[in-house]
C-alpha cells in the first residue's frame, strides 16, 4: 500500500487539538481521524485496543465513502439522462 507524503499540519498558539498521536506528535480533530493514523502510519506500534478503534473508523470510513460514491453516481445518471432527454426534445 501507498502511502501519501506527509502533510505539515499546526495548531494556533491559542488553541490545542483535540487529539494527538503518542507516537509522532501530529494533531487531529477527530479521535476517528487519529485511529485511522495510528492503523496505517503505526501499524507496527499500535496495540490491540488500537488496533480495534483503527478496524471500527476504517470501517465506518468505507461506508461513508460507498455511500458518498453511489450519490455522486446516482447525480451522474441523472446529469446524463437530463441532458439525453433534452437533446431528444431539441431535435
Amino acid at each position: 500500500m501507498k502511502m501519501s507524503p506527509r502533510v505539515k499540519t499546526s495548531v494556533p498558539d491559542t488553541e490545542s487539538p483535540a487529539h494527538r498521536c503518542p507516537y509522532c506528535s501530529r494533531p487531529f480533530p477527530a479521535s476517528e481521524r487519529l485511529a485511522l493514523h495510528k492503523g496505517l502510519q503505526h501499524h507496527e506500534d499500535i496495540e490491540d485496543a488500537e488496533e480495534d478503534a483503527f478496524e471500527s473508523a476504517y470501517l465506518a470510513e468505507e461506508d461513508d465513502l460507498q455511500t458518498y460514491r453511489l450519490k455522486a453516481l446516482a447525480a451522474l445518471i441523472l446529469v446524463y439522462f437530463g441532458f439525453l432527454i433534452v437533446y431528444a426534445l431539441e431535435i
